[in-house]
Protein backbone atom coordinates (compact mmCIF):
# COMPACT_ATOMS: atom_id res chain seq x y z
CA UNK A 1 0.00 0.00 0.00
CA UNK A 2 1.10 3.44 -0.95
CA UNK A 3 0.83 6.91 -0.58
CA UNK A 4 -1.93 6.87 -3.35
CA UNK A 5 -3.91 4.04 -1.69
CA UNK A 6 -4.01 5.68 1.92
CA UNK A 7 -5.24 8.75 0.34
CA UNK A 8 -7.84 6.77 -1.42
CA UNK A 9 -8.88 5.00 1.48
CA UNK A 10 -8.74 8.25 3.55
CA UNK A 11 -11.28 10.25 1.12
CA UNK A 12 -13.58 7.02 1.24
CA UNK A 13 -13.92 7.25 5.00
CA UNK A 14 -14.94 10.73 4.14
CA UNK A 15 -17.63 9.84 1.75
CA UNK A 16 -17.61 6.92 -0.44
CA UNK A 17 -20.96 8.52 -2.47
CA UNK A 18 -18.42 10.18 -4.80
CA UNK A 19 -17.43 9.84 -8.15
CA UNK A 20 -14.66 8.13 -9.38
CA UNK A 21 -13.40 11.60 -11.14
CA UNK A 22 -14.30 13.57 -7.79
CA UNK A 23 -12.14 10.89 -5.92
CA UNK A 24 -9.42 11.31 -8.86
CA UNK A 25 -9.08 14.62 -8.28
CA UNK A 26 -9.48 15.05 -4.51
CA UNK A 27 -5.78 12.15 -4.60
CA UNK A 28 -3.99 13.56 -7.86
CA UNK A 29 -4.67 10.47 -9.96
CA UNK A 30 -5.64 9.91 -13.46
CA UNK A 31 -9.62 8.50 -13.18
CA UNK A 32 -8.88 5.42 -14.67
CA UNK A 33 -5.57 4.83 -12.29
CA UNK A 34 -8.04 6.03 -9.50
CA UNK A 35 -10.48 3.24 -10.46
CA UNK A 36 -8.03 0.73 -10.51
CA UNK A 37 -6.63 1.05 -7.23
CA UNK A 38 -9.95 1.11 -5.58
CA UNK A 39 -10.77 -1.77 -8.04
CA UNK A 40 -7.79 -3.85 -6.65
CA UNK A 41 -8.31 -2.58 -2.54
CA UNK A 42 -12.12 -3.87 -2.76
CA UNK A 43 -10.83 -7.02 -4.06
CA UNK A 44 -8.25 -7.47 -1.98
CA UNK A 45 -10.71 -7.03 0.94
CA UNK A 46 -9.16 -3.57 2.54
CA UNK A 47 -12.17 -2.16 1.62
CA UNK A 48 -14.75 -4.50 3.04
CA UNK A 49 -18.11 -2.12 1.76
CA UNK A 50 -20.17 0.78 1.32
CA UNK A 51 -22.49 2.33 3.81
CA UNK A 52 -24.50 5.44 4.51
CA UNK A 53 -23.70 6.94 8.03
CA UNK A 54 -27.02 7.44 9.41
CA UNK A 55 -27.78 10.04 12.18
CA UNK A 56 -29.07 7.60 14.60
CA UNK A 57 -31.20 10.60 16.50
CA UNK A 58 -32.93 11.63 13.46
CA UNK A 59 -34.05 8.26 13.30
CA UNK A 60 -35.60 8.45 16.40
CA UNK A 61 -33.04 6.01 18.64
CA UNK A 62 -32.16 8.68 21.25
CA UNK A 63 -30.34 6.44 23.30
CA UNK A 64 -27.27 4.85 23.35
CA UNK A 65 -26.60 2.06 25.79
CA UNK A 66 -23.16 0.21 26.44
CA UNK A 67 -24.05 -3.29 27.95
CA UNK A 68 -21.08 -4.97 29.89
CA UNK A 69 -21.80 -8.63 30.00
CA UNK A 70 -20.04 -11.29 32.40
CA UNK A 71 -20.63 -14.66 31.79
CA UNK A 72 -20.99 -17.86 34.24
CA UNK A 73 -18.09 -19.40 32.83
CA UNK A 74 -15.47 -19.44 30.06
CA UNK A 75 -16.08 -22.55 28.79
CA UNK A 76 -15.85 -22.57 24.65
CA UNK A 77 -19.51 -23.91 24.71
CA UNK A 78 -20.30 -20.99 26.60
CA UNK A 79 -18.79 -18.66 25.10
CA UNK A 80 -20.14 -20.22 21.77
CA UNK A 81 -23.65 -20.29 22.92
CA UNK A 82 -23.45 -16.65 24.36
CA UNK A 83 -21.99 -15.43 20.79
CA UNK A 84 -24.77 -17.08 18.43
CA UNK A 85 -27.35 -16.07 20.54
CA UNK A 86 -25.92 -12.10 20.60
CA UNK A 87 -26.11 -12.63 16.97
CA UNK A 88 -30.12 -13.52 16.89
CA UNK A 89 -30.97 -10.34 18.11
CA UNK A 90 -31.11 -7.32 16.12
CA UNK A 91 -31.37 -4.81 18.81
CA UNK A 92 -27.51 -5.30 19.33
CA UNK A 93 -25.47 -3.48 17.24
CA UNK A 94 -22.04 -4.73 18.15
CA UNK A 95 -20.96 -7.20 20.52
CA UNK A 96 -17.10 -7.37 21.54
CA UNK A 97 -15.48 -9.82 23.63
CA UNK A 98 -13.08 -7.97 25.81
CA UNK A 99 -10.27 -8.74 28.40
CA UNK A 100 -11.04 -7.24 31.96
CA UNK A 101 -13.77 -7.66 34.24
CA UNK A 102 -16.52 -7.83 31.95
CA UNK A 103 -16.48 -10.93 29.29
CA UNK A 104 -18.34 -8.72 26.31
CA UNK A 105 -19.43 -5.19 25.76
CA UNK A 106 -22.46 -4.84 24.15
CA UNK A 107 -23.72 -1.56 22.10
CA UNK A 108 -27.74 -1.08 21.85
CA UNK A 109 -29.70 1.96 20.69
CA UNK A 110 -33.01 2.85 21.96
CA UNK A 111 -36.10 5.36 21.48
CA UNK A 112 -36.16 5.98 24.72
CA UNK A 113 -35.98 4.80 28.22
CA UNK A 114 -39.03 2.15 28.18
CA UNK A 115 -37.63 1.09 24.73
CA UNK A 116 -34.52 0.02 26.45
CA UNK A 117 -36.43 -1.53 29.42
CA UNK A 118 -38.36 -3.45 26.43
CA UNK A 119 -35.05 -4.15 25.08
CA UNK A 120 -33.91 -5.28 28.26
CA UNK A 121 -36.93 -8.02 29.15
CA UNK A 122 -37.05 -9.50 25.42
CA UNK A 123 -33.77 -9.53 24.77
CA UNK A 124 -30.86 -9.18 26.79
CA UNK A 125 -32.44 -10.56 29.26
CA UNK A 126 -33.09 -13.73 27.02
CA UNK A 127 -28.84 -14.41 26.55
CA UNK A 128 -27.51 -17.71 27.75
CA UNK A 129 -25.40 -17.70 30.72
CA UNK A 130 -24.79 -14.35 32.16
CA UNK A 131 -23.74 -14.08 35.42
CA UNK A 132 -23.96 -10.26 35.85
CA UNK A 133 -24.97 -7.22 33.40
CA UNK A 134 -24.26 -3.86 33.77
CA UNK A 135 -25.71 -1.26 31.50
CA UNK A 136 -23.78 2.06 30.79
CA UNK A 137 -25.77 5.17 29.78
CA UNK A 138 -23.89 7.23 27.24
CA UNK A 139 -24.99 11.44 28.06
CA UNK A 140 -23.53 12.60 24.98
CA UNK A 141 -20.76 11.96 21.90
CA UNK A 142 -17.72 13.32 22.55
CA UNK A 143 -16.21 12.01 19.44
CA UNK A 144 -17.76 9.94 17.12
CA UNK A 145 -16.31 7.52 15.05
CA UNK A 146 -15.39 8.44 11.68
CA UNK A 147 -12.78 6.28 10.21
CA UNK A 148 -9.89 4.21 10.95
CA UNK A 149 -6.30 6.60 11.20
CA UNK A 150 -4.57 5.93 7.57
CA UNK A 151 -0.96 6.63 8.30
Amino acid sequence: MDAFDRKIISALQQDSARSIAVLAESVGLSPSACHRRVRALEESGVVAGYAARIDRVKLGLTLQVFVEISLSSQAREVLDAFEQAVCRFDDILECHLTSGHADYILRVVARDMEDYAAIHRDCLARLPNVASMQTIFTLKPVQQWRGYPIR
